[in-house]
């Protein structure tokens, strides 16, 4: 490995850029993981929902690009964990005048522990839809059926709404943050970006979260 590639997943700068390219990656698959779930409010028994997920599941090029979303995610969450633990060397002792609250919000400081808890969520989630339609297949029973059933439970429904929650706050820091860690921080552009990024960490999770509430109220039949 050469000494620039070396800098790059080891130096505080490299693991930076890499959360940053890879959170932007992410962004782009909520994008359009949440446009194809949001395709059940046709309400139509699930007939264009199942269609648009099969498409997904059967794509050569959307596998591929599967592959590469887990590999982005591995990163994302590694990079996050050894630039955690790099700060904490770097300071070992706390300020003890430090008042995080008056230069952060708290959501920024405590990106760790929202990352953890979406990791909890994902690994639920891929166990409930993912494997089932790799695994077992989208026809019997569909994709739709499988969610149905799954919202149909009062503590499932609640257990995402709350990883909703956490994502939500997740973005709220970390969608502008990309932005700024990739060197896109221009000062007429970034209050934009700072906008678009409260926005997006809005009402992406509340679509997310909208879908299984719908269900277990039974508006989605």
């Amino acid at each position: 490995m050469s000494t620039t590639s070396y800098s790059l997943f080891s130096s505080s700068i490299g693991r930076k850029f890499i959360m940053g390219l890879t959170g932007l990656f992410l962004i782009t698959f909520l994008i359009v993981h949440c446009s194809v779930n949001a395709c059940i409010f046709y309400n139509d028994g699930g007939k264009t929902f199942n269609t648009v997920a099969e498409f997904f599941s059967t794509n050569i090029f959307i596998r591929l690009m599967e592959i590469v979303l887990f590999i982005g995610l591995i990163m994302h969450i590694v990079q996050s964990y050894l630039l955690t633990q790099q700060n904490k060397k770097a300071r070992p002792v706390a300020y003890a005048a430090n008042n995080g609250s008056a230069n952060s919000k708290w959501y920024s400081r405590s990106m760790g522990l929202l990352g953890t808890l979406l990791l909890i969520f994902l690994i639920i989630h891929l166990k409930d839809f993912w494997l089932k339609t790799r695994f077992i297949g989208l026809n019997e029973p569909t994709l739709f059926d499988e969610m149905k059933e799954e919202f149909s439970v009062l503590w499932v429904v609640v257990i995402y709404c709350l990883a909703q929650i956490s994502l939500s706050y997740h973005l709220m820091h970390g969608f502008q943050s990309a932005f700024q860690t990739m060197g896109w921080n221009h000062p007429k552009y970034m209050p934009i970006i700072k906008k678009a990024g409260f926005w997006f960490a809005i009402i992406i999770p509340a679509l997310f979260a909208s879908m299984p509430i719908a269900m277990y109220l039974e508006y989605i039949k």
